[in-house]
C-alpha cells in the first residue's frame, strides 16, 4: 500500500459521520436566553435539562407562564436595568439589589428618584463615547 492509499483509508475513518448529539443546558441558562427570573420560572422547567431545540420553540411560540413572565416579572436585573435606561451597576448603586416586577419598574419611573436620574445621564454619556470611539 502506497503512502497516499493509507492517508486516504485514515482520513476517510475519521470524517465518517457520527450521529449528531442533542445540544442541552442548564435551566438556568435557558432563562437567562429567556430573559426572564430563574427562580419565578415553574418547577418542571428548572428541574430539567432545556434543549437548543426546545429553547428555539420556547422562543417563537412562548407558553403562558413566559409571557406572563415577561410582561410582569420579576424580572433579572439585566432586564430591570434596560427598562429603566441604567448599567446593571448604576442599579446596584442606586440600591437596587432585588428582581423588580414591572409595576415596581413603572412606580420608579414615574418617581425618577435622583439617583436614576443621575444613572440615566451617566448611561447616556457612556454609550455617546461609546459611539464617538467607534467612529473613529
Amino acid at each position: 500500500m502506497s503512502g497516499n492509499a493509507f492517508r486516504l483509508t485514515t482520513l476517510g475513518a475519521m470524517t465518517s459521520p457520527k450521529p449528531k448529539t442533542v445540544q442541552t443546558m442548564k435551566p438556568e441558562t435557558a432563562a437567562k436566553k429567556l430573559g426572564v427570573l430563574f427562580s419565578a420560572t415553574p418547577a418542571e422547567f428548572q428541574a430539567g435539562v432545556v434543549s437548543r431545540d426546545e429553547l428555539n420553540e420556547l422562543q417563537s411560540k412562548p407558553p403562558a407562564w413566559l409571557t406572563d413572565l415577561r410582561r410582569n416579572g420579576p424580572h433579572p436585573k439585566q432586564v430591570v436595568a434596560a427598562k429603566l435606561g441604567v448599567s446593571v451597576s448604576g442599579l446596584i448603586r442606586g440600591g437596587i439589589t432585588e428582581p423588580l416586577t414591572t409595576a415596581e419598574i413603572d412606580a420608579l419611573k414615574a418617581e425618577n428618584p435622583a439617583w436614576l436620574e443621575r444613572e440615566r445621564t451617566v448611561q447616556a454619556e457612556t454609550r455617546k463615547e461609546a459611539l464617538r470611539l467607534k467612529q473613529r
